[in-house]
């Protein structure tokens, strides 16, 4: 049963970030993280703004420069469909259309698929861990089959979003609104590692709101993927995927971005990996050293080591698939 709150539904952006900014408040944009984590305690909220009023925060459209922007409200549905990106950016609709199941896309949004909580069992069960506040990650001595290979430090939690890594693959840019006014972020540093901050995903503060995603225009010869293992073949968490984004012209790479999901508690890039795909062709050596560079430095924990493995080729059949 979900607890008692508040709920309000500004009708402007100015609005939301001034409910927002008040102590409890959370933001309601699909739902689909937010009642679940309402629901099961693992956060709490005094009041719940929602944005579903706020229609500039909707819609994909291009850009002037040929480039496309992605309203934060924009379901996930339709960042799979939209032609722009199924046409330009292909990891990211692949990305998109590998998001949960079809009723989840059709109700979750872009904004809300980038700043869910993590899916860790012990953050969102009766744990007191370090990422709500404890001194102990109980996944470095527990069941952790699902956990990080790269990047943990006090916390082992993989993010679990699918079109992080994409987004990140083409240099996306986040805007956000909030008390202070409006910036806008590379989205490769959106995401906060535990290494800064272990208690927190992302660097939004109180009454701030992701409010679009911009694309760049593609590169010429651009191609892209996103290749994502799973335990079944729908409605599940990435294990480990990539998005890859390459450049290619007179059949060699002209520039490449390698970014990791389901490994790592942010979408990790790899750029010692981009740095051996840049120039080269794109063939099964080349492949081979591009998917040993992205687990370099892997530290599995007791029952994740076979993580390592399926990033290796799941990179390799990635890089392939782009040959």
């Amino acid at each position: 049963m979900l607890p008692g709150f508040a709920h309000t539904r500004p009708s402007t952006l100015a609005e939301a970030v001034e409910r927002l900014s008040a102590p409890g408040a959370r933001a309601h944009a699909g739902g689909t993280d937010l009642l679940g984590c309402l629901r099961d305690r693992v956060l709490a909220a005094d009041t719940v703004v929602s944005l579903s009023a706020l229609t500039e925060l909707r819609g994909i459209s291009t850009t002037a420069d040929g480039g496309v922007r992605i309203g934060a409200l924009a379901t996930v549905a339709e960042v799979a469909a939209e032609p722009a990106i199924t046409r330009h950016y292909p990891a990211l609709a692949d990305a998109a259309q590998a998001v949960a199941s079809p009723q989840l896309r059709n109700q979750g949004t872009i904004g809300g698929n980038l700043c869910q909580r993590p899916r860790c069992w012990y953050f969102r069960g009766d744990f007191h861990c370090a990422r709500k506040g404890g001194d102990v990650c109980y996944a470095v001595e527990g069941e952790n089959q699902y956990h990080a290979i790269l990047g943990g430090e006090v916390c082992f939690i993989v993010h679990p979003s699918d079109t992080a890594p994409a987004l990140i693959a083409y240099d996306a840019i986040a805007r956000i609104a909030g008390p202070g006014g409006s910036r806008a972020v590379p989205l490769e540093t959106f995401f906060v590692p535990p290494s800064t901050d272990f208690t927190r995903e992302t660097i939004l503060e109180p009454g701030e709101i992701l409010t679009e995603l911009l694309l760049p225009p593609p590169a010429e010869g651009q191609r892209g993927t996103y290749r994502k293992a799973r335990i079944r073949a729908a409605w599940d968490f990435a294990l480990a995927g990539v998005a890859a984004n390459l450049a290619v012209r007179d059949r060699r790479v002209r520039s490449a971005r390698v970014v990791l999901s389901g490994v790592a508690p942010v979408p990790w890039r790899v750029p010692e990996a981009e740095r051996i795909l840049a120039g080269a062709r794109i063939d099964a050596r080349t492949a081979r050293d591009a998917g040993l560079a992205a687990v370099k430095g892997a530290a599995p924990l007791g029952n994740n080591g076979y993580k390592v493995d399926l990033v290796r080729g799941i990179v390799e059949e990635a890089l392939l698939a782009l040959a």
